[in-house]
């Protein structure tokens, strides 16, 4: 859990704003609760699960973390172009992959340098 969500927690749970404070600056404190650490597991997480650093970026954002944080953990994973190679190696070289990267959250760079030979861009929509 991050300070974010559980200020946010707390306060749904009607904590008066004194006690909510003290409370997270005591987690904080105790390393309970963790930012930077939440943010490489969950980055590490969300890598492992096919998803590229858009994704990752945007999750973390979305769950409070700062810009230094997320830009530290996604600096700690492997190179987005390795791990979208690798889905391609897996999934195979087509139109299909390439959207299925792009929906993960890889950038288009990513996605381009992971095909050995470039993918038609007018090919026919995937059936899902």
């Amino acid at each position: 859990m991050t300070t974010a969500e559980l200020t946010d927690r707390l306060e749904r749970a009607h904590v008066d704003p004194a006690t909510r404070a003290e409370v997270v600056e005591r987690l904080n404190d105790s390393g309970a609760v963790d930012d930077v650490r939440f943010a490489q597991h969950r980055a590490r997480s969300l890598s492992e699960r096919n998803a590229g650093d858009l994704l990752i970026r945007h999750d973390l954002s979305g769950r409070g973390i700062s810009a230094e944080a997320i830009k530290a953990a996604i600096e700690a994973l492997e190179p987005e172009a390795i791990r979208a190679a690798r889905v391609v190696e897996r999934r195979g070289v087509g139109a299909k992959t390439a959207r299925y990267l792009a929906g993960k959250g890889f950038s288009p760079d990513a996605i381009e340098s992971a095909f050995a030979e470039p993918v038609a861009e007018d090919a026919p929509p995937a059936v899902f």
